[in-house]
């Protein structure tokens, strides 16, 4: 894995950044199903990662059960006020940041960054966001869930690739989210190289059926919106399994 650069979108807001050696996890959820959402496409298969990212609390986020399936080892990096929710599940290194704090894994650092994530809550679960980007020979921002915010432009200068929400998990997305077309002036503030969308075309209510519009239409209104707002972005859409080197 030294020399590999490569990301690979696992569904939803789960992919698996390799840059530098270090294999970094965001968001893993796994599962067939996780409350009333299921999988409209099943989970890949990927290697154990050396550290996990959790961007907020939210059930479509940060998944115990996915947690489980994974290596103890991997350093655990969750947001401030959530590790007492992770630390009966037997990482040995368990990192509560906030926006501007650093955890060092292996070659790469993992700065935290602010996000803008309002909407509901998970009940016993703080409601405080962030997004996380891996810094090594590369630069990869993952954005979590959020909306537009203030600090985005030049957020992470000279950034490689930019993993950002474009969806939810039904028909409409409620506060706190980014659409295409939002999505699409992210794209603009951060500049990045390259982009891949994330969180949509994953999960569904279980009472949609597997061929609802909003698990193909969101890529689509995010390429053409990203085209005009951010020519000089490439867009990479990639669906769940499928990598990126980079």
């Amino acid at each position: 894995m030294t020399d590999l650069r490569r990301i690979t979108y696992l569904g939803h807001a789960t992919t698996l950044v390799e840059l530098d050696g270090v294999g970094v996890l965001t968001d893993p959820v796994l599962r067939r199903r996780v409350a009333h959402l299921v999988r409209a496409a099943p989970a890949a298969e990927f290697s154990h990662p050396n550290a996990v990212l959790i961007s907020h609390g939210h059930l479509d986020h940060l998944d115990r059960s996915s947690l489980r399936r994974l290596s103890r080892d991997a350093v655990l990096v969750v947001p401030r006020g959530l590790a007492r929710h992770v630390r009966p599940l037997g990482f040995r290194q368990v990192h509560e940041v906030e926006a501007g704090d650093e955890v060092a894994v292996g070659s790469v650092v993992v700065r935290t960054t602010p996000a803008e994530h309002g909407g509901r809550t998970t009940p016993g679960r703080p409601a405080g966001a962030v997004g996380y980007a891996v810094l090594g020979s590369r630069r990869v921002f993952f954005a979590g869930d959020t909306d537009l915010f203030d600090a985005m432009s030049g957020l992470v200068p000279g950034l490689d690739v930019a993993l950002l929400p474009i969806w939810g998990w039904g028909p409409w997305i409620g506060p706190g989210h980014l659409d295409p077309e939002r999505a699409a002036e992210a794209v603009a503030r951060l500049r990045p190289r390259i982009v891949v969308p994330i969180h949509w075309g994953t999960l569904r209510p279980f009472y949609r059926g597997s061929r609802a519009r909003f698990l193909r239409e969101p890529a689509e209104a995010f390429v053409a919106a990203t085209r005009e707002r951010a020519p000089e972005t490439t867009v990479s859409v990639l669906a769940p399994g499928q990598s990126l080197d980079f």
